[in-house]
Order: C-alpha cells, then structure tokens, then sequence
C-alpha cells in the first residue's frame, strides 16, 4: 500500500511532470473556456442591462411628454390661433404672467385691439390661485390662450418661440411683493433673475429676435429722498430685496442688449392699483377688511409722518405698455448674434400725484359707506419706502404715455369691481 508520501511524492518525478503538464493544460483549457463563457455573460448582460436602460428612459421620456401641459399638435394649434393677428401693421405678443394682474389686462387690451396674444403663467400660489384662473377664464372668452408653464422652463420657451415668430415679449411673470421677501427670497431670484436670464435667452437666440418690453418697479428708487423719482436718479441704494432683483434686472437686460442686439424697454411702474387686482396690495385688503368689520393697519413714517405713494390706475399702465411695445423698435440681432445696436429704455410710468395712505382709506370709506378700524403704528423695518412719486417727462414725450384717472375714480370702479367678484349686494355679501 502506497505511502502518504508516495502519494504525495511519486517514485517517478518524469511521470509527474508530464502528467502535472497535461493536467494544468487540460486545467488551463477549462478554465479559458469558462472565462471565456462568463466573459460572454457578462457582456450579454450588460447589454440587455443597457437595453432596459434605454428603454425606461424611451418610457419616461414619454410619459413626462404625455404628462406635460404643453406640446403636440393641438397644443400648437391652440398657440398659433391665439397668435393670430387681426389688424394691419398688428404685432404677435407673448405676454408672460398673462394671469396676473397687469398681465391680463395687457393681454385684453391687445386682443382687443387685433393684435395676436399668446399668454404663459405657471398659477402660483403667492396668492390664491383661483383668482388667476378666473382672469384665465376672462381672457379665454376673448381668444387668448395661456399656456400653464413657468418662465424658467427653457425647453418651454424654444417651442413656444420655434411655433410662432414673435414680434414682441411682453414679459411680466415676476415674484411680486416686497414684504414677502423677508419669508421666501429664493422664489424673488428664481422668478426675477433667474428667469428673466431664461427668457432672454430664448428671445437671443430666436430667429427673428422679438422686442422685449418688461416690468421693473419704482422701487429700484430705493432710498433715494430725491422727487420726484426721473430716470436718470440713482438706483444703487435699494431697501427691499424684490427692489434689488428689480435692479438687478435692468442691469442684466442692458447687457443682453449691448451683446445680442435685443430692443429692449423697462418699465418702472407705480403702485398699480383696480379691477382684478392683486390681494397682497394694500386697497385690496383694506377693502376686504372694512367691508369684514375687521381693523386694518396704517403704517407711518419717521416723525408720524404719513406715507404717500403715486398711486396709478391699471387702464393708465396699459396705456403705457401698449405705447412701449408700439415704439419698442426691432431687435438687431439673428440666432444670439448681434448685426447693429438696439433701443435700449426704461420709462417711470405713474400718476405724479402722490396721495397719503390715510386719504387712500377715507376715499375707500366713502365708496364702501363704511367707517374703518383704523391701526396706525410706525413703518417697520420690512423694505417699505415712505414715499413715491413719479417724473413721467420721458414716457409722455417718447411713447405718449399720458394717465387720466385720479384716485378717486379709479377707487370707485375697483370697490365696484370687487363688490360685484365677491358677491355683495349693497355692501352685505349675498349668501
């Protein structure tokens, strides 16, 4: 019986190398093959793995399409009717925050007037929304399509400008409210900066470059004391962040002008006040609290004294717009490059006569038949500026704006409005 060592160790060591050869080789072959099998297996999975990756991104890709509230054929089709122009020498305008407050009424008074209106609001909530889709149902009575998308949607925005070639941008989706700034400022640069750069551009390097007409704000005044406020007054010292992303937005147009060739014009309005008005604005809810019984609250300057703000009726602003996009003149540039220069202009557009905050409540009290509750505490520290007042020299030589309704008349058709929007009848709401 062989020994545990010879079992280890044959008697024969030529026998053991040959045969040790013709093992590891016939070992060496399996392996390979095996190797080999498995390195086939791997790329077999691989590409099935590659194959269902692509396919779940076909999927998704066609779901988020079909998800969308914007493409396809009748979708372009609803854009291209509403951009129709109906008027000689009209122009097709695509008019961002066309559910807002300014926005719709621009939109109305350009419809009305022949031109092609194509609206883009994204219905947030800063306010309730059910007031923006009740402007949206007014101007879908009139032909005027709005398309639910958000300004910083590029993708949105080149096929809304690849399906009509639009004359001008009437661009007036923005955050809003300088107190809100304080809770929520990231919504003031995403709406106010980054997407007015998205919407500049898209409008670049379209093919024709369309006009741009766009709302800045009186507040880019800041804490300028000097009045009233013209457009060559300094504009570097401004008191609330809304004013500052304001600011920031006629510095970032100017260079999209300069570089592209972009016509370009900034409004600069103030205190806009009517019909279908913002909730957030100091009448609307002094309005809703009078008629409610409720006390509102009156805020005073530095020694008691009262703020004044030139308040501008919202007939008197579209005048103003539509004047702008009238004279806007046409951007110099093809495809984002620049073949001349272009109209660049901001223009103050108000009422140059500035009224007290307290004035303000006595005329709402008389329309509304009711006696306020009257708060009056000192201005905190929230962005607030005590007093606004418009030099509209320029915009009333160059795009002939001219305002015509006074406080007093413009108050009276908004507590008619809101009376009738909110169902009251002879100041008591109707169940």
């Amino acid at each position: 019986m062989p020994s545990l060592e010879d079992e280890l160790f044959p008697s024969t060591p030529g026998k053991f190398k040959i045969e040790r050869a013709h093992t590891m080789n016939r070992q060496f072959h399996r392996c390979f093959a095996s190797t080999s099998t498995m390195f086939l297996w791997a790329l077999f999975l691989i590409a099935l793995t590659a194959s269902y990756l692509s396919f779940q991104s076909f999927v998704d890709s066609g779901s988020r399409y079909l998800s969308a509230s914007w493409g396809g054929i009748q979708w372009e089709k609803q854009v291209r009717n509403s951009a129709q122009i109906h008027r000689s020498g009209g122009m097709s305008v695509l008019v961002t925050g066309a559910a807002g407050f300014v926005g719709s009424h621009v939109s109305l008074a350009l419809k009305r007037r022949g031109d092609g209106v194509v609206g883009l609001d994204n219905f947030n909530n800063y306010y309730d929304p059910s007031l923006k889709k009740a402007r949206n149902s007014l101007l879908n009575t009139h032909g005027i399509f709005v398309i639910d998308g958000d300004v910083n949607d590029a993708r949105l925005l080149d096929k809304v400008l690849d399906v009509v070639a639009f004359t001008h941008v009437m661009h007036l989706a923005a955050q809003a409210g300088v107190r809100y700034a304080m809770e929520n400022p990231q919504s003031y640069v995403h709406s106010n900066i980054a997407g007015l750069v998205t919407l500049l551009e898209a409008c670049k390097s379209a093919n024709p470059q369309p006009a741009i007409v766009w709302a800045s704000s009186s507040s880019v005044y800041g804490l300028n004391e000097k009045v009233p406020f013209s457009e060559s007054d300094r504009t570097d010292r401004p008191a609330s962040l809304y004013a500052a992303t304001k600011k920031a937005g006629e510095e970032i147009t100017h260079t999209y002008n300069h570089i592209y060739g972009l016509s370009i014009t900034g409004l600069r309005f103030f205190t806009v006040y009517g019909p279908w008005g913002r909730p957030d604005m100091a009448y609307f809810s002094f309005t809703r609290n009078i008629l409610q019984g409720k006390p509102i609250t009156i805020y005073r300057g530095k020694n008691r004294v009262d703020l004044a703000r030139d308040f501008t009726y919202i007939d008197d602003i579209v005048k103003g717009c539509l004047g702008s996009l009238d004279t806007a003149g046409k951007s110099t540039g093809s495809g984002g490059k620049k073949r001349g220069a272009a109209p660049y202009r901001i223009y103050n557009l108000g009422n140059t006569s500035p009224v007290t905050v307290p004035t303000l409540v006595s005329i709402l009290e008389r329309h509304l038949k009711r006696k306020a509750k009257r708060n009056v505490v000192d201005m905190p520290g929230n962005g607030d500026v005590p007093y606004t007042h418009a030099n509209i020299s320029s915009a009333r030589s160059e795009i002939g704006y001219k305002p015509t309704t006074d406080l007093q008349t413009g108050l009276k058709k908004f507590v008619r409005w809101y009376l009738s929007y909110y169902g009251y009848n002879h100041g008591k709401p109707v169940n």
